[in-house]
């Protein structure tokens, strides 16, 4: 099923992710998986969106408590967020915080 309106190409869609938080954080480690291959057929799946994880770490979250990381990577994330993801798993770390 293709994706909403003004949506990328699935193969499009981690590069575009990449770009907006490389952009956002000048990330010291960034890994983003795109995990929709195990939502297929889920409800949420339905509309197209996918489903990824990221691991960020970046200077930038020094001093921001989880709920404003989330809160700023989404931010970062802007459109993508209602045109080409249904569910996003974040682990956003600053480089002083323990693995």
């Amino acid at each position: 099923m293709s994706g909403p309106a003004g949506s990328l190409p699935r193969e499009q869609r981690v590069p575009a992710i990449r770009a907006a938080l490389d952009a956002a954080f000048a990330p010291e480690r960034l890994e983003i998986r795109d995990d929709s291959h195990r939502h297929a057929g889920h409800v949420g799946a339905q509309d197209g969106r996918g489903h990824f994880h990221v691991e960020i770490v970046s200077a930038a979250f020094a001093g921001m408590a989880p709920i404003q990381r989330h809160r700023a990577v989404y931010a970062a994330l802007g459109e993508l967020m209602t045109t080409d993801i249904h569910a996003l798993q974040i682990r956003a770390l600053a480089p002083t915080d323990p693995e």
